[in-house]
């Protein structure tokens, strides 16, 4: 039963990236804290897009984000620009520069360009990101130098007042700790959905992503309470 309290007006408004993942799942939870969360979900023609817009609704309606507060948007260009597993299963790198071929290019930064427009039409001064610099597969753009740079162009590029901020308050947690702090907050596990390959109804267990998040549940001595294949 979802026992979270019925929006707050007084409470100040936060834009949190929500993918549908173990790691938006948990920063949702931490958002949800001391804001009223306005959910973004993007997708970019990844394989699972349907499933991870499921989890993202799935999420949204645990926290009892209002329909006004919620905003899914295609960037399906992305796809057609390529370089990524994720938006093409036949895609392998050839780079030598040990990230791997499920990296998107920039796609941190399209989606958090997106993040600031609609922060900053709907008044919120904080956006919150599930990224990772320990266990995110050396994506370049899950970094803290990657983030703090950003902040220091959206304090250029937008209006003066505004003042909105990226924040990523898992970026230097590993896995196992960010599912022990999903637990702790009381986050919805058991709704996110990380598999790379499979839509469902069960994860494939295989992929790099599904690898990482068992890893995860293993290193906190805890469950995954979804269902896999392997």
């Amino acid at each position: 039963m979802n026992n979270q309290k019925a929006e707050k007006t007084d409470q100040p408004l936060a834009v949190c990236l929500v993918s549908g993942g173990l790691d938006s799942c948990v920063t949702a939870a931490l958002a949800a804290r001391d804001y009223r969360a306005a959910f973004l979900h993007v997708n970019y023609g990844q394989v699972t897009e349907e499933r991870e817009m499921k989890a993202f609704n799935d999420i949204a309606d645990y926290y009892r984000v209002p329909e006004r507060l919620r905003l899914a948007v295609d960037i399906g260009y992305l796809k057609k620009i390529g370089g990524s597993r994720l938006t093409d299963p036949g895609y392998r790198s050839r780079r030598e520069d040990g990230i791997p071929d499920t990296y998107v290019p920039f796609r941190n930064g399209n989606i958090l360009s997106i993040a600031v427009s609609w922060a900053e039409v709907i008044g919120a001064e904080q956006i919150f990101i599930g990224a990772m610099e320990e266990d995110s597969s050396g994506y370049p753009d899950c970094r803290e130098e990657f983030v703090s740079r950003f902040n220091r162009a959206i304090d250029a590029g937008t209006r003066p007042g505004s003042h909105i901020e990226v924040a990523a308050p898992i970026i230097h947690l590993s896995k196992g700790d960010v599912v022990r702090k999903g637990i702790e907050v009381g986050a919805p596990l058991r709704l996110s959905w990380s598999c790379y390959t499979s839509s469902g109804p069960a994860a494939c267990g295989m992929c790099e992503s599904c690898r990482l998040r068992l890893k995860g549940f293993s290193a906190a001595g805890a469950e995954d309470p979804i269902e896999y294949d392997q």
